[in-house]
């Protein structure tokens, strides 16, 4: 597999995220209102879990830190999250992207973080590949 090709896929799949997570942790209060509209409980700390988990993943995957287990996380919380948000008839399109997404993340899942990463600095990569 491409190192270069790799980091680049962690960079685009990252940015939405740290942005989105950025902005939930730094307006939580209004994220909380729309979770509550949507029957999710826990009201302001779950929207800084969230936050957190979006914010925090996305750096995981662009630095490539544990990246298989954060891709697995996100990928799943990409369904998650379409399923609780964007099964409406005027969501398809949010449905889709974040199925795309989920994709983007097995394949990096299956892949590995690739040479330009945390992982790799650390051996991780190679014990991750030995493996499987």
């Amino acid at each position: 597999m491409n190192p270069a090709v790799l980091l680049l896929a962690r960079v685009f799949l990252s940015i939405l995220f740290i942005v989105s997570g950025f902005g939930k942790l730094t307006g939580a209060e209004g994220f909380a209102g729309y979770l509550g509209s949507l029957g999710v409980p826990g009201g302001v700390a779950m929207a800084y879990l969230v936050g957190a988990l979006e914010f925090f993943g996305g750096l995981a995957i662009l630095v490539g830190f544990q990246t298989r287990i954060v891709a697995y996380v996100l990928g799943a919380f990409c369904i998650a999250t379409g399923v609780l948000a964007h099964l409406g008839p005027d969501q398809s399109t949010s449905l889709m992207k974040n199925i795309g997404l989920c994709g983007g993340f097995l394949a990096l899942a299956a892949a590995g973080a690739g040479a330009y990463s945390v992982d790799a600095r650390s051996g991780r990569a190679s014990a991750s590949l030995a493996r499987a």
